[in-house]
């Protein structure tokens, strides 16, 4: 079977055969995302997809299989080699070797989705309050953390003259645990700002 592993259609038919040796309501599809070589997509009836590629064409003989992930840019999805002597020693090392390795993956990256929904949660909570307590503030999203920028221009309408501007930056941490403000502007602004903070904290 190996030496006819040679053209996208002979490689979709043993992929086939590797899907029915499976079981679990198997079926295959395109693989679009794959320029190397010969490729074919194996999804079950739970929903888990593996990727079965042939990396280099001088050797049809030798499979690299990796377990398919819902974001893989935030972890590295486990994959298996596999000589291609017979789609039932294929099926059966992908049940015996790459399946427990899909499952432990899969978890992990179920728990640090998790923790991440947790954490953009808790940093948007803060942002919405900190931007409430700064109205006209503008909001530029980062890398796990979110700055707010509140800037007020002091001259009275219709004077002319040097801008002077009050101006809060406001960083807020990656999980919304902790913040960083930055102020500047008239004296008498940040005075009265560092009074009203200082009263909050003796509350």
């Amino acid at each position: 079977m190996t030496s006819e592993l040679t053209t996208q259609e002979h490689f979709d038919a043993f992929a086939e055969e590797v899907a029915r040796e499976l079981g679990t309501h198997c079926r295959t599809a395109e693989l679009t995302d794959y320029g190397r070589g010969l490729g074919r997509l194996v999804i079950d009836g739970d929903g888990r997809a593996l990727r079965l590629c042939q990396p280099d064409d001088r050797r049809p003989d030798r499979l690299k299989i990796h377990a398919a992930l819902p974001d893989e840019t935030k972890m590295i999805a486990p994959s298996i080699g596999v000589t291609a002597s017979s789609p039932r020693h294929v099926a059966r090392e992908i049940t015996r070797r790459l399946y427990p390795l899909h499952a432990e993956a899969a978890q992990q990256a179920a728990e640090l989705a998790a923790r991440q929904e947790a954490e953009e949660s808790g940093r948007r909570a803060v942002t919405e309050a900190v931007a409430g307590a700064l109205p006209g503030a503008r909001i530029e999203e980062q890398y796990r953390r979110t700055r707010v920028i509140w800037q007020h221009d002091t001259r009275p309408p219709g004077e002319h003259g040097p801008v002077q501007v009050d101006s809060v930056t406001v960083l807020v941490g990656a999980s919304g645990e902790g913040v960083q403000a930055e102020v500047s502007g008239r004296p008498s602004s940040v005075i009265a700002m560092l009074a009203a903070f200082a009263q909050a904290s003796r509350e």
